[in-house]
């Protein structure tokens, strides 16, 4: 993102949240998924529906419903009570999930959000766009229904993630403005009665409200119209408090004049680092990861988040990851406060060093692998490793770049070519019986005549995994062309019954 005014906030929706909770707390004896179930609680002296779950709302039914009326309806509905002490607490608990995995800003937004300042961690994650499909797909497996968005304010992400028509909206920035003028008033959290009161004035978009005098706005519904225009479109901050499980090692620095000049940044950020390291050492841990959070004077936050790919307290390191940062931070008016805070720390495992002469000692690469893991991103540095699988396609994963050794290595009991493509590209071809490789074969365009082969090795499907692939059968064979390259081609199926396979070539890899 280029260097800006621009923050970057999202917001979670969890229109399911209570009933998405419930169920996961109640594990195996939860309601089956097609039978509706609805939360109650009290409204005054009456009782009522307070949430509903997707096989409920698909009947018809709506918080605010009063009980007795939707049971007489619906006389299969599962009625449970409302815990809305325990819904705020599983959004804590979830925030914090989140503030671990994404950004140092992450606060609840009650009773069914979570509202992220993103700003600077995005590329972290490969991009805003992978960032919220991540996000939302994470919370899917997890059982948990969830819509987001993205903006230049918390006020606009809200609203979007609400009221937008997509599952996921993001909003490039500086065009805030255009996104949210066609949604309902309802979006700019304000009360009840003032949107009973707008309804009124035959005002239902926020663009026409907008555009209205604030003077009689504010004579007639107070300042709170005035104050979530303004926040929504970024002309008035609003600060997120980020949620806090346990008090992590924390070091701070006010300044009695702010400070926005890149060297005075960093000249502050080395007088931070030392006392944090020496916190973390009387714990016995280390840091893997580093947020700063600087607090300009006119009440916005600029976060600077940086990861390890091992505990660290290394002085040095941890400064020059940090400082390798400055230039995504926007210090506008000034910086009034440094906040420096240890957000996920581990205890350090000490190894043993070299004992002999004839020992080498083991080369530290993880300096190195912290430098470049945030300049290009997490996702962008990983090494391969292999996993138990005749498929060749799923005989390897990403593993991060210093993760431990499991024991497992590659098969070797044939050959595997250095470089596996992308996903296996046809090629045309021709063999003489089924159990003989191809004589030629034309890939990209270009015929090669085939020298020399070895095969077929025969891979069958992992029938476990679904019952198309009971049947299915490859049949690799190792080629040679007449200049020399080296190719790793296979027929799917056996060459003589359809179903195990298209009986189609492919090219799947290259010997170098």
């Amino acid at each position: 993102m280029p260097k800006g005014d621009w923050h970057r906030v999202v917001s979670l929706y969890l229109p399911l949240w209570p009933t998405d909770r419930i169920r996961k707390r109640l594990g195996t004896d939860a309601p089956a998924p097609d039978r509706p179930l609805a939360l109650v609680g009290r409204e005054g002296r009456r009782r009522v529906v307070l949430s509903v779950d997707l096989a409920a709302r698909r009947l018809g039914l709506r918080p605010g419903t009063p009980v007795a009326k939707a049971q007489a309806l619906h006389p299969d509905l599962l009625i449970m009570d409302a815990d809305p002490d325990g819904d705020r607490a599983g959004l804590e608990r979830l925030s914090l999930w989140f503030q671990h995995r994404i950004a140092p800003i992450v606060a609840p937004d009650p009773p069914d959000g979570i509202v992220l300042d993103t700003t600077g961690a995005d590329h972290l994650h490969g991009g805003e766009a992978v960032m919220l499909e991540n996000m939302v797909s994470r919370l899917k497996e997890a059982g948990i229904t969830a819509r987001a968005a993205i903006a230049d304010t918390w006020g606009a992400a809200h609203a979007l993630a609400r009221y937008g028509r997509e599952r996921i909206t993001l909003v490039p920035p500086g065009e805030t403005a255009a996104a949210i003028t066609d949604l309902p008033i309802e979006a700019l959290r304000l009360p009840a009665d003032i949107i009973d009161g707008l309804h009124g004035l035959g005002v239902s978009r926020i663009g026409p409200l907008a555009g209205m005098p604030r003077a009689p706005l504010t004579l007639r519904f107070g300042p709170d119209v005035a104050r979530r225009l303004d926040q929504a479109f970024g002309r008035q901050a609003e600060a997120i408090v980020p949620v806090r499980l346990q008090a992590p090692v924390q070091v701070s620095r006010n300044f009695a004049e702010p400070i926005s000049a890149a060297e005075t940044i960093a000249r502050y950020i080395t007088k931070l680092v030392p006392p944090l390291c020496a916190g973390l050492e009387e714990r016995e841990q280390g840091v893997r990861r580093l947020d700063l959070l600087l607090h300009r004077v006119d009440s916005r936050t600029e976060a600077v988040r940086v990861a390890t790919a091992m505990p660290v307290r290394d002085v040095r390191r941890l400064t020059r990851l940090l400082c390798d940062r400055i230039e995504t931070i926007d210090p506008g008016f000034g910086i009034e406060r440094m906040v420096l805070t240890a957000s996920l720390a581990e205890p350090i495992l000490h190894r043993q060093g070299v004992s002999a002469l004839i020992e080498e000692e083991e080369a530290d690469v993880s300096d190195l692998i912290d430098t470049l893991a945030n300049r290009v991103g997490t996702q962008a540095l990983y090494r391969f490793a292999p996993v138990e699988s005749d498929v060749p396609e799923r005989a390897v994963c990403r593993v991060p770049a210093l993760a431990p050794e499991d024991g497992r290595d590659w098969p070797d009991h044939w050959p595997r070519p250095t470089r596996l493509l992308p996903r296996p590209e046809p090629i045309q071809t021709m063999a003489v019986l089924p159990d003989h490789p191809p004589v030629f074969f034309i890939w990209r365009g270009i015929r090669r005549r085939i020298r020399c082969a070895d095969g077929p090795e025969r891979v069958f499907g992992e029938w476990w995994k679904g019952d198309a692939e009971l049947t299915t059968v490859r049949d690799y064979f190792r080629v040679e062309d007449t200049s020399g390259e080296t190719f790793w081609v296979y027929r799917t199926g056996d060459g003589e019954h359809g179903e195990t396979g298209s009986q189609g070539w492919f090219l799947h890899g290259l010997f170098e």
